[in-house]
């Protein structure tokens, strides 16, 4: 898979092993060295303007702009849904508009960072190669020469494929390859791993599982009764229910939860819990004729910046261009007779900005847009009161050299521990991964935590000093590394106060409804000559919206897919 000549990943490893070898002495003693003061803090997301903006918003009154500009479209949000729509609209022809974005990057989940000088990303660090249901984003990778036909057959460019090994397992004390645990693990475990792999199989047969989500419900059909049956209760309860009751097996699932969720089993719905493997490559139990449980992530797509790199390429054609606008808060959105009027904080010039536009794609939270949208529509209101988001964390770690490692599976890309003493840890990933120098040298590690099971873990995110979770993450990763705080440079947390909306039992069925709404607004297309309907962006006359928030949940198909459609519908 990878690019590089073929005995260099074979050289990097036996390099990093032999920077384990020589603090084999520090590893066996196991012992940690005195604490030190390490530098680093919070970075990436300015959580202080979200909560200005909201108290702002709370204390009312009119606002009176310093200056009045006027384009055709206004774009608000510059995450991927509002990259993608700005992204449509020159597509569509259309260079009269503004993308508009709180923070001083675009990109959303998907934002990027380096620490001291090394690239890493802040948020989403990998996109699966795309299936058909996704067609825009496949066009995306055409666009940017990751995809290209080769002797009448579609080719991923080797590059940005990860390169082998991809994930590993801390698992009884010792590294194993791949993320199902199996090291030791009894018959009756193997036994409910095929169970479940059926199950997964079977339910796929039954029922449509589609990424994007919303080509689910194209038109005025409802949700599959077999669907909206999974929907209507928890992961966690359809597991009892079927029997799956292993520990091992639960591990695993309640782990895919929260990496795709941002929540364990026992609170997304079932059909969450089977979309995560039935929507892409299944689930494969060891001894499937598919090829195991290695199978599953195969084809996935990264950068040493994660997800920032496709940000950052479709935010170069729109800052050439003078379309984009950094550091603007969006405070009103409101509908008139002629149009739309977008009120924005420009923090730069601490002035206010109004934009009268013909039309607005609304590509921001959900809990966002129900604030600034005056006299929201009902779907948009009820959608605010009904979708549950989780906090997350992103910790970047700079070390200076290969850390020691136990014994096991070679070091990976994805490295994730069974037993992390830190409430909704995943693991980390390593930023150099990608890189084609064979040398061991410094890196970083970016350590993740889902908090939508932590009691309070959005107050605690943003009352609780960095240090707090800095000596959270280094405890949980000095048993696999021991040398971890020796090794250790720099850490640097980003924090995401509502990161995902938690598809919780019922709001598949919810978002459906919305989707089907005479009011969501329908774009025609041609495909091979033919007319076809795009999906239907949920909207008014003059707004259309964009966001994860209205699958459900959050990843870059999603994000990209709605994006593109509401551009469309506001190019129309």
């Amino acid at each position: 898979m990878s690019a590089f000549p073929t005995d260099l990943p074979a050289l990097r490893r036996r390099t990093l092993l032999r920077g384990a070898a020589a603090t084999a002495a520090f590893s066996l003693a196991g012992c940690e060295p005195p604490p030190r003061d390490l530098p680093g803090g919070y970075t990436g997301i300015d959580m202080a303007r979200g909560h200005a903006l909201r108290d702002r918003l709370q204390k009312g009154g009119a606002i009176e702009p310093d200056i009045v500009r006027r384009t055709q479209v206004v774009v608000a949000g510059g995450g991927i849904a509002g990259l993608a729509a700005a992204r449509a609209l020159r597509l569509a022809g259309v260079d009269d508009f503004v993308l508009l974005e709180m923070e001083d990057t675009v990109g959303g989940n998907s934002r990027a960072g380096q620490v001291d000088g090394i690239a890493c990303p802040l948020g989403a660090h990998y996109l699966p190669v795309p299936g058909d249901g996704a067609r825009e984003v496949q066009d995306l990778l055409e666009e940017l020469g990751l995809r290209r036909r080769v002797a009448g057959r579609w080719q991923i460019d080797e590059a940005s494929l990860c390169h082998s090994p991809q994930e590993r397992l801390f698992f009884r004390g010792a590294w194993q390859d791949g993320l199902l645990p199996m090291n030791g693990v009894g018959a009756d475990t193997i036994a409910q791993y095929r169970r479940f792999s059926e199950r997964v199989a079977e339910l796929g047969r039954a029922a449509r599982f589609a990424m994007p989500t919303f080509k689910l419900w194209r038109g005025d059909q409802p949700l599959a009764a077999p669907l909206r049956a999974l929907d209507a209760q928890t992961f966690g309860a359809w597991l009892d229910q079927e029997g799956l009751g292993d520990a091992h097996l639960r591990w695993y699932l309640d782990y895919c939860c929260r990496d795709d969720y941002g929540a364990g089993a026992a609170r997304v719905s079932a059909w969450a819990g089977i979309h995560y493997f039935a929507s892409r490559h299944g689930f494969h139990a060891p001894g499937d004729a598919a090829g195991g449980e290695e199978r599953e992530r195969e084809g996935v797509l990264t950068w040493p910046e994660g997800n920032g790199w496709l940000a950052r390429r479709l935010a170069g054609p729109l800052d050439d261009a003078g379309l984009l606008r950094s550091g603007s808060t969006v405070l009103r959105i409101e509908e008139n007779r002629r149009g739309v009027e977008v009120d924005v904080l420009h923090h730069a010039s601490d002035s206010i900005e109004r934009w009268q536009a013909r039309r607005c794609v609304v590509a921001m939270p959900v809990y966002v847009a129900a604030r600034v949208v005056r006299n929201p529509p009902a779907f948009l209101a009820q959608a605010a009161q009904r979708l549950q988001w989780a906090p997350w964390l992103v910790a970047n770690l700079r070390i200076d050299a290969p850390l020691a490692d136990r014994e096991g599976a070679a070091p990976a890309w994805d490295n994730v521990l069974y037993d992390d003493p830190a409430p909704g840890g995943l693991g980390y990933v390593d930023a150099g991964h990608q890189r084609l120098d064979p040398r061991p040298g410094p890196t970083v590690l970016t350590y993740y935590r889902a908090l939508g099971d932590v009691p309070d873990g959005r107050r605690q995110l943003a009352e609780q000093p960095w240090t707090h979770w800095r000596d959270a993450i280094l405890a949980s990763l000095a048993a696999p590394h021991p040398d971890l705080h020796a090794r250790i440079t720099r850490v640097e947390i980003t924090r995401y106060g509502h990161a995902m909306a938690i598809p919780v039992p019922g709001t598949q069925d919810f978002l459906s409804r919305v989707g089907r709404m005479p009011a969501a607004r329908q774009r025609y297309l041609l495909a091979n000559g033919e007319r076809i309907a795009a999906p239907a962006v949920p909207g008014t006359a003059r707004l259309a919206f964009a966001h994860a928030d209205w699958s459900g949940y959050s990843v870059f198909e999603e994000a990209f897919t709605r994006g593109h459609a509401a551009g469309m519908a506001a190019a129309a």
